[in-house]
């Protein structure tokens, strides 16, 4: 049971360039959007209540490449081999022992995305 009427979560990075943020972000996360509502707006569903919106807001220049989001996975090995593999630069791995293993990517604008796994099991 949820402990809020709240049911799920869209993080928000705002571009420049749409057409090379989603050639990015395919690359990133290993297959094109899975939702484009609207020209300038492509969706990811990461989760089953998870969503990565990828915007161009022109109304909002100051915003742009400003976000930062934290997507856990359950192997890191996995996800720093996908980057690897599709020349996507990003951090070392780095580990604190029986919590978490992380590393970063920075996209073409700025935002940050952190990928994390929890080994504290």
């Amino acid at each position: 049971m949820s402990k809020s009427n709240m049911n799920s979560v869209f993080a928000v990075l705002q571009v420049n360039d749409q057409e090379k943020a989603l050639e990015w972000y395919k690359k990133l996360l290993g297959r094109d959007a899975d939702f484009v509502p609207m020209e300038g707006v492509a969706e990811w569903q990461i989760s089953e209540n998870g969503w990565i919106q990828v915007t161009v807001d022109t109304t909002n220049p100051d915003r742009i490449g400003k976000a930062t989001v934290i997507i856990s996975v359950n192997n890191i090995e996995m996800q720093s081999n996908l980057c690897d593999k599709n020349d996507i630069e990003h951090s070392e791995v780095i580990e604190y022992p029986e919590i978490i293993k992380m590393f970063e990517v920075i996209d073409p604008d700025g935002n940050k995305i952190a990928f994390v796994e929890d080994i504290s099991k």
